[in-house]
């Protein structure tokens, strides 16, 4: 007892009770949280091999137009050949992706949409019967989701930007169908038509059509939060996450509609309509009184 009483009369004595405190407190929080620290470690080492990815895919891809810090790039005359892509955001890299219209094989007024390549082609046939065929083909499929991923996380480590939308953000269901045509008709119609057929623009551009399958609800809020090409950029305060989630359900819900004609001739209303009836009617009564007056009447013969 004296011995203790003693130890502790020492100068260092609270020194050494607190560092064994520490020291007791660590050991106990390392026994009862060793995974969440590993997984914390894990999951930095996995983002950050994602992200070296993403970087091999974007300088094979995309680094010839868009420079090799994406900085973008220009002709000898000053003029731009390719934009910067910093700040551009994860939406922008995915809707240009997905849709095929990067990596572009030829400038132009327009980039078309098109298949996209292999690498990035995450709407390939899967449902094959043959085992080996569905395998390969759900396998090419990942791993062009996770190209398309890495390439949007390293675009956006680069200057962040706007996010790929949610799947419940563009679920159509959960969508005014009847407050969407009012916002398309008031923001959309002049370029797209009332019901997403498409149209010309000047200078060689046009606004494509909306009423594919091929366009998805993400991309199609994708467009309306970045504005590709000659499109706006409506942003939140523009069109609200909601309104643009309306809009996604009125073109959905309008090319789900059947056509009771037979054909929906561009479904632009009573023009296309009366211009059919017109030539094809009319034409009809024309070739019609000309083929009746073009036959010789016969000579009656004298009795």
């Amino acid at each position: 007892m004296k011995r203790i009483t003693a130890w502790r009369r020492r100068p260092w004595a609270g020194y050494a009770v607190v560092l064994a405190a520490l020291a007791a407190i660590g050991v106990i929080y390392a026994g009862f949280s060793p995974q969440t620290d590993r997984a914390e470690a894990q999951g930095t080492a996995q983002a950050a091999q994602d992200l070296r990815h993403g970087q091999e895919l974007f300088n094979k891809n995309c680094a010839s137009c868009h420079g090799l810090n994406a900085e973008g790039t220009k002709d000898a005359e000053g003029n731009a050949i390719a934009p910067s892509l910093i700040g551009v955001g994860a939406a922008s890299v995915d809707f240009q992706v997905s849709t095929g219209r990067m990596p572009a094989m030829s400038p132009g007024a327009q980039l078309p949409r098109k298949t996209p390549i292999p690498a990035f082609n995450t709407s390939i046939k899967t449902d094959y019967e043959e085992k080996d065929k569905r395998e390969a083909a759900e396998k090419q499929k990942a791993q062009a989701e996770k190209n398309l991923a890495d390439l949007r996380a390293y675009i956006s480590s680069l200057g962040g930007g706007p996010e790929v939308p949610s799947a419940s953000a563009v679920d159509p269901s959960k969508g005014d169908a009847a407050l969407g045509g009012k916002l398309f008709r008031t923001n959309c119609a002049q370029c797209h038509n009332f019901t997403g057929q498409g149209g010309a623009l000047t200078g060689g551009k046009y606004a494509p059509a909306l009423s594919g399958d091929d366009v998805t609800p993400t991309q199609m809020y994708e467009a309306m939060l970045t504005g590709p090409q000659a499109m706006p950029v409506f942003n939140d305060t523009t069109l609200t996450p909601q309104d643009k989630q309306a809009i996604i359900a009125y073109l959905v819900q309008t090319r789900e509609e059947p056509n009771p004609g037979g054909n929906g001739l561009g479904r632009i209303g009573p023009v296309s309509e009366g211009l059919v009836a017109w030539l094809v009617g009319i034409g009809l009564m024309v070739m019609a009184a000309v083929w009746i007056t073009a036959k010789k009447p016969k000579k009656l013969k004298k009795s």
